[in-house]
């Protein structure tokens, strides 16, 4: 039985036609004090709760389905498509939570076991106190991409994200990778983004990243991009969360299309994670 949360109703069919199963239609009540709750009449042995955590509700969305589920199903598996915090994977200052963790714990409570996808950092499935597996997206975001790129440069933002750049390049089976390096002008102070070692003029770029949150970091990378004279630029990424305008930034900035995966459910959604975690149930 697949028990969908509000956030991931596309994904949950996608899921059930992949996996056969049913899906479950949850019913959501709501309280003048703005609380709510969640009701769903199934039974199954095997409950998977899928639900991304973009808000704060979504969270308590989810242990509400999961409470449910370990009543009526001897094994509640839960997929968080995308997990809220999971950026917030250290203390950044004295006083201040490891969020993650935090969250990580709750999730654990009410679940026997975890499946994500693409987590900003793969230790983050250390904070559970369930078995928790990371599945990865990334080579999905090349499914997408036009087969007629020429000589294709896939940029990660930062060299971290290098390796996920190139999973995307090898997915789609030609061209480089690099990332984009920071320098500051001695003179103005100002930061410019620029690829660290390859000449990415008259080629086509795809810049790939886990996550486009706001867009200001990748937008103003590609407008150094056009202003070297660059050939086609798209965007790519696991979870499209696209916050405020972060849409119209990347359109503004010169990026020809923005391609993302059902983890977050936004208008580029093009490509369903439901395969890659059927094969991980």
């Amino acid at each position: 039985m697949i028990v969908p949360g509000s956030t991931a109703q596309s994904l949950a069919a996608a899921l059930a036609a992949e996996t056969n199963d049913s899906l479950a239609v949850p019913e959501t009540t709501r309280f003048a004090d703005g609380e709510f709750k969640v009701r769903v009449d199934s039974e199954d042995d095997v409950a998977v709760v899928v639900c991304s955590t973009v808000s704060s509700e979504s969270h308590i969305e989810l242990l509400q389905l999961q409470e449910i589920a370990s009543r009526f199903a001897e094994e509640v598996v839960t997929v968080l498509p995308y997990m809220g915090y999971a950026r917030q994977d250290e203390a950044f200052a004295e006083g201040e939570p490891v969020s993650a963790r935090a969250v990580a714990q709750a999730i654990s409570t009410g679940t026997d076991r975890v499946l994500t996808v693409t987590s900003h950092e793969t230790y983050v499935r250390d904070f559970f106190d369930v078995p928790c597996e990371v599945v990865d997206g990334a080579p999905l975001l090349a499914d997408p991409l036009p087969e007629d790129l020429t000589e294709p440069l896939f940029l990660a933002p930062d060299e971290g994200a290098t390796d996920l750049a190139g999973t995307v390049r090898d997915a789609y089976g030609t061209g480089e990778t690099d990332y984009f390096q920071k320098s500051r002008d001695r003179t103005t102070g100002a930061v410019e983004l620029h690829p660290s070692e390859t000449d990415a003029s008259d080629r086509d770029v795809v810049v790939t990243d886990d996550i486009i949150a706001t867009g200001s970091t990748m937008s103003k990378a590609v407008e150094h991009l056009g202003a070297d004279g660059v050939g086609r630029v798209f965007a790519v990424c696991v979870h499209p969360m696209l916050a405020d305008s972060a849409r119209t930034k990347l359109a503004a900035s010169g990026v020809e299309s923005v391609f993302g995966t059902d983890t977050i459910e936004r208008s580029v959604t093009t490509v369903s994670v439901a395969p890659a975690i059927a094969a991980a149930l």
